[in-house]
């Protein structure tokens, strides 16, 4: 049985001795959140023990599998933003998080296409008041992303600039000195915030970060609520699909924000042919495409951004079946992104012929 009542932060409040330092790390698509996540969980005091809420606009969910045995706690809502839907998605996952992992300080990763006031609205709320201590939100920011108008010209974007506390240029090693003084300008034209302003590549935060102080500033005008939003989630959907028995994979497609995406889970058992992803998937142009796949090579995270991909090992996981086993420890899932309409079809055509 659930428990998401009014009872429940009293129960939240006896298990947890102190209230835990909490961080929304936000950012559009492709900014780099989950890279600086990995970054600072590799980096985080011995002793403390972290958990992570993470977001994706798609239903089949990938950063689970990423983050997973990086030494952190972590909980998945979803198919959509959990800040544009009723709450109870994110309280339901959040509760279980905290009385499972206890944690030292819990970071929240909303979706690249996600509107995060309503999630701070909560965190600071009656219902987590003694609960959650909030700190720092922390925005990140590809800085030659402010060039395009479809970047400077969205609301999303915009608001998870105006809400931070702590702006992050990322990927200052692959900006030019236009697209950094860019950044500046933009920053210094957001409406007045004592906000803090950080530079930096590969997502590597300064700790200290951390620990500021959130500044409660809000939207304004404040957001109404987006009750109608096409990515609405039931309040019982809070973990990514599983496949029913006997299925080898599932495929499920998401539209909400003026984007697109589509995903696929496929069986423990799959396995995929290497050399043919990489060249499948290098000639996939769309504007996010995240992958943790089994292959005859081993388990890699493939990420990719308006057609640049990138492929690296995935750290610690089991990819072939060995003498002594018939389990593998990680499912393949491919979530992919776009702000128009895509043939999925026919990428999903060249993916099955992939599998061994």
């Amino acid at each position: 049985m659930i428990i998401v009542g009014h009872c429940w932060p009293l129960l939240l409040q006896s298990i947890m001795q102190k209230r835990i330092p909490t961080n929304v790390i936000t950012g559009f698509l492709g900014a780099g959140k989950t890279t600086a996540i990995l970054d600072v969980l590799a980096r985080k005091p011995a002793a403390e023990k972290w958990a992570v809420l993470v977001n994706e606009f798609g239903e089949i969910g990938i950063d689970g599998a990423i983050l997973s045995g990086r030494g952190a706690e972590i909980r998945e809502v979803p198919g959509g933003c959990m800040c544009c839907v009723a709450d109870l998605p994110m309280k339901i996952a959040l509760n279980n998080l905290i009385t499972r992992a206890k944690p030292d300080r819990l970071l929240i990763e909303p979706s690249g296409l996600g509107h995060p006031q309503e999630i701070i609205d909560t965190l600071s709320g009656e219902y987590y008041r003694d609960v959650l201590d909030m700190r720092a939100v922390i925005t990140l920011v590809d800085p030659r992303k402010l060039a395009n108008s479809r970047y400077t010209g969205n609301q999303t974007f915009n608001d998870q600039l105006q809400i931070a506390d702590v702006v992050v240029a990322n990927k200052i090693d692959l900006s030019a000195a236009v697209d950094r003084e860019n950044f500046q300008h933009y920053v210094e034209c957001l409406p007045p915030a004592d906000r803090t302003i950080g530079w930096v590549s590969h997502g590597r935060f300064e700790l200290g970060w951390f620990d500021l102080p959130h500044g409660q500033q809000r939207l304004t005008p404040l957001a109404p609520p987006r009750k109608n939003n096409l990515l609405q989630l039931a309040p019982q959907i809070t973990k990514p699909i599983a496949l029913r028995e006997g299925e080898a994979f599932a495929r499920r497609e998401n539209h909400g924000d003026g984007f697109y995406s589509c995903g696929w889970r496929f069986a423990a058992s799959t396995r995929f042919n290497f050399q043919q992803l990489m060249t499948l998937l290098s000639g996939v142009v769309v504007d996010r495409l995240k992958a943790v796949l089994q292959t005859d090579q081993g388990v890699y995270i493939f990420n990719a951004e308006n057609g640049v991909l990138g492929v690296n090992q995935l750290p610690g996981a089991q990819s072939t079946l060995d003498s002594s086993s018939t389990e593998i420890e990680h499912e393949s899932v491919i979530e992919l992104i776009h702000s128009n309409v895509f043939e999925w079809s026919a990428l999903e055509r060249p993916l099955l012929a992939a599998r061994y």
